[in-house]
């Protein structure tokens, strides 16, 4: 009985840590992408080091361009335009892998993230050769 209890309590304190609808930070085995996921917002991930080049950077843009992709409740995934980053989650998501909160699910591979909204099929795979967004 008192390894049950210990094991209840262990799943309720984990339970409590991350709420479903709490934003999870993450990143790729390899450390090269970083993400955000959220019930909220939705999916974002940033890249350090690609050999792919972003589109032009667009006139309203005013900070970084290029730096990762993202995708929101509406709308196709997206070239990010921002001044911060997503990295800095301690989680390692393993390769073939995935997280979910709400309707955005990122799932880790071996050449990059791919990360959809479940209800659009709207979404992105980031990796270093080659970013698409759909």
């Amino acid at each position: 009985m008192r390894t049950l209890v210990v094991v209840l309590t262990a799943v309720v304190a984990l339970a409590m840590a991350a709420p479903a609808g709490a934003t999870v930070f993450f990143k790729s085995p390899s450390g090269n992408i970083g993400c955000a996921l959220s019930a909220r917002w939705g999916a974002r991930c940033d890249i350090k080091a690609h050999a792919w080049k972003a589109p032009a950077k667009p006139k309203w843009c005013d900070v970084d361009w290029g730096g990762g992709l993202e995708v929101g409740r509406r709308g196709n995934g997206h070239v990010v335009c921002a001044g911060d980053t997503v990295f800095g989650g301690k989680r390692v998501l393993g390769y073939r892998k995935s997280l979910r909160r709400g309707r955005f699910e990122c799932t880790t591979y071996r050449n990059g993230v791919r990360c959809v909204n479940s209800r659009t099929t709207h979404g992105f795979k980031l990796a270093r050769r080659k970013a698409t967004w759909f």
